[in-house]
């Protein structure tokens, strides 16, 4: 026969051991939902690759804003960035989380539309989320979020409001454009993810070189990311990872949403050869509002000889 005043002290112990990691773990899921999903952050890079004797160009990187009505925080960091007074905003994508959001993004973004902008697509300026199985971000690495169900967003109503304020469209297009007193030649694709991309290449120099290429789109698929330095970028710059998202203590991403590595899928990386600015952006699906070891941020690329 067991011995019961044996065992209730393991027992007891063992309770107190699983009441423990209850607690680590819903702590942990508590900061994760609420604390660092608004622990808004500023990166700041500065990148060589202007000519020689050339000003420095200021560039502010904006991505996955995935805007729900009501975010008060975002909207007072993204209206803080105004402070920086940067040369040019370029945001890739990925806006919208919510049908009826489009008024309030564009009351978080008014004072970036003081400054010149240029801007690319992602699945989430064209189709509103849906529900899902939080978990099947972990091991659906590449999965595409388009469907015939999937509610349309106000897409050409954003990109119309985005015009009349000033911000060009790269949406399978090359542009010039004078920004600081520097001429720079973009290149810019539809959103890779839902593989509405067709490269544009860059614009043929008639009127002479360009002071710099730069390569935007929303996701850096590396089909992406080949095509833009085959055609000679000499940055590039996309968001869609969220950096991961979920991550290991360090920020180790446990997985990219691209075929990018997520060991490399944030940050300012390298791409044979070109640099490849990735946001970690500043929202996340309004149907999985969680991010772990992995701050909201915006990103600031100043761009030198």
């Amino acid at each position: 026969m067991a011995d019961s005043t044996a065992s209730a002290p393991v027992a007891r112990s063992l309770a107190a051991a699983g009441a423990g990691l209850f607690a680590a773990g819903a702590g942990t899921l508590a900061w994760a939902s609420l604390g660092e999903r608004r622990r808004f952050q500023l990166r700041q890079e500065t990148v060589r690759v202007l000519p020689e004797g050339s000003r420095p160009v200021r560039i502010l990187h904006i991505s996955d804003l995935h805007t729900v009505p009501g975010q008060e925080a975002k909207k007072r960091f993204v209206h803080s960035l105004a402070a920086l007074r940067p040369d040019l905003v370029i945001d890739t994508g990925d806006n919208l989380s919510h049908l009826r959001a489009l008024p309030y993004l564009l009351e978080i973004l008014e004072p970036l539309f003081a400054f010149p902008g240029v801007y690319v697509p992602g699945s989430n300026c064209y189709f509103a989320p849906q529900p899902k199985n939080p978990a099947r971000y972990l091991w659906r690495t590449t999965s595409v979020e388009k469907s015939d169900e999937a509610p349309r967003l106000p897409t050409e109503d954003m990109h119309r409001a985005f015009d009349e304020r000033g911000w060009t469209g790269l949406i399978n297009r090359a542009e010039r454009l004078t920004i600081a007193d520097t001429v720079i030649d973009f290149s810019g694709v539809d959103d890779p993810h839902l593989r509405f991309d067709r490269h544009p290449g860059f614009p043929r120099e008639q009127d002479g070189p360009a002071h710099a290429r730069i390569g935007v789109a929303h996701a850096p698929y590396v089909r992406t990311l080949d095509r833009f330095a085959t055609d000679g970028a000499d940055i590039v710059f996309a968001g869609h990872t969220h950096g991961g998202q979920v991550c290991l203590p360090g920020g180790r991403a446990l997985v990219s949403n691209c075929d990018l590595d997520p060991a490399i899928c944030k940050g300012l990386i390298s791409h044979r050869g070109v640099p490849v600015n990735i946001s970690q952006g500043l929202g996340e699906s309004r149907f999985a509002p969680v991010r772990l070891f992995c701050p909201p941020q915006a990103v600031l690329v100043t761009l030198t000889d």
